[in-house]
């Protein structure tokens, strides 16, 4: 008699621990639901810090760039006026123009490639908006560089670096 207490105290034991691994069980497949929202939450984080981080390297890639263009500028036009200096300075000068147009292409083209990613982006559309434009404005950079206007270039430049900002600002 003995022994079938024990048994039958054993069963009522087991039976809740039974009926507790159940519910467990269905709070485990609930978690898993909110672990995938949360693994989609962390992907659109993460494209969203990676497109910023996009825009910000653009932002002081081009801000370098314009600090240095400004007395860069400044030289070409003095010789240009004055066809001043040594026999070395004037192809000098015209190999300086030809880097800062390949580098006004170069900037083009990164932005081209700025906007097409955040096109094709779902998570970096919203700010596509925002971002529009700013390839148009390098492209119009390069062609007064081109025609030699290199401060009215780092001019156009300077609205296109307000742009990303503008960009950067709003995926806060």
């Amino acid at each position: 008699m003995n022994r079938i207490a024990v048994l039958a105290i054993a069963c009522l034991l087991t039976l809740p621990a039974a009926a507790l691994a159940q519910t467990r069980s269905r709070t485990t497949s609930k978690r898993g639901t909110q672990s995938a929202k949360t693994s989609a939450q962390q992907a659109s984080a993460e494209a969203r810090t990676n497109g910023a981080n996009k825009v910000a390297d653009q932002i002081k890639n081009l801000t370098r760039f314009l600090y240095l263009l400004g007395g860069v500028a400044k030289g070409i036009e003095d010789l240009d006026r004055g066809n001043q200096g040594s026999p070395t300075a004037l192809p000098q000068n015209e190999q300086n123009k030809a880097k800062l147009r390949s580098t006004f292409q170069d900037f083009r083209v990164g932005l081209d490639q700025l906007e097409i990613t955040f096109r094709s982006t779902p998570e970096l559309e919203q700010y596509y908006l925002k971002l529009a434009g700013s390839a148009a404005g390098a492209a119009t950079a390069e062609d007064q560089a081109a025609a030699g206007h290199f401060d009215q270039a780092g001019r156009t430049m300077l609205g296109v670096v307000n742009r990303l900002t503008d960009v950067l600002l709003a995926m806060r």
